[in-house]
């Protein structure tokens, strides 16, 4: 009597696994652009680093994201929005707005970190703020990521060439040293910041910015 359940339960457990391995087969054997419709039908995340699988954008992250977009319309992009994560990009010339807004209206606070990221072959360099709360709990566990580029010339000379944008010490306080460390390490001047000194290199530094890609020890 026993093994009779035991082989409907194992016929029921294998039909099964058939199907979903046949609702898997035919997402992955779709074209992409058949994939792209799918996923955007569904309100699904398609940026370009996401799982194989996306999965459904968070309502409340959603919700921060349509208020900016709203706002700033063109002048903005949103590049991703995931669980706790946010990520928007805007012209060097509409960034103080846009930080202004995240602040006042998005509840963000203060600026975690500022990083960059070199792209010689498309002669720009992007600086990145990382912006939280620590006044707002709905916000505790998120990071507000906006982004901007400016101009990377071949040739740097850092504060006194096109590699510069506006800073956002007046907007976050907490960026004043980040600031000063992506200005001595990729060349990129904030202006408007009041003491836009080296932070870590030595003031006779005469090479090209440390964390530019062409950037090579001598030596070597």
């Amino acid at each position: 009597m026993n093994s009779g359940i035991e082989k409907d339960v194992e016929a029921k457990d294998t039909t099964e696994e058939h199907s979903d391995n046949s609702e898997n087969t035919k997402s992955d054997s779709m074209s992409k652009g058949d994939a792209k419709k799918f996923y955007e039908e569904k309100g699904l995340d398609l940026s370009p680093d996401v799982p194989v699988k996306p999965k459904p954008i968070p309502t409340f992250e959603k919700s921060l994201a349509d208020k900016i977009s709203s706002k700033f319309g063109d002048k903005l992009r949103v590049d991703y929005v995931r669980a706790d994560r946010i990520r928007v990009t805007t012209k060097r010339e509409d960034i103080i707005d846009v930080a202004k807004f995240i602040r006042d209206e998005l509840k963000y606070d203060h600026a975690e970190s500022v990083s960059g990221v070199d792209y010689p072959d498309s002669s720009e360099i992007e600086v990145i703020y990382h912006l939280g709360s620590y006044t707002d709990e709905k916000l505790g566990r998120q990071i507000f990521a906006l982004a901007t580029r400016v101009p990377r010339e071949d040739i740097p000379n850092p504060g006194s060439d096109a590699t510069r944008t506006p800073s956002l010490r007046d907007v976050f306080y907490s960026v004043e040293f980040h600031e000063r460390e992506c200005f001595e390490m990729f060349g990129v001047y904030f202006e408007g910041h009041p003491d836009m000194r080296r932070l870590l290199l030595p003031e006779d530094w005469a090479d090209i910015p440390p964390f530019r890609k062409d950037f090579k020890i001598k030596g070597r």
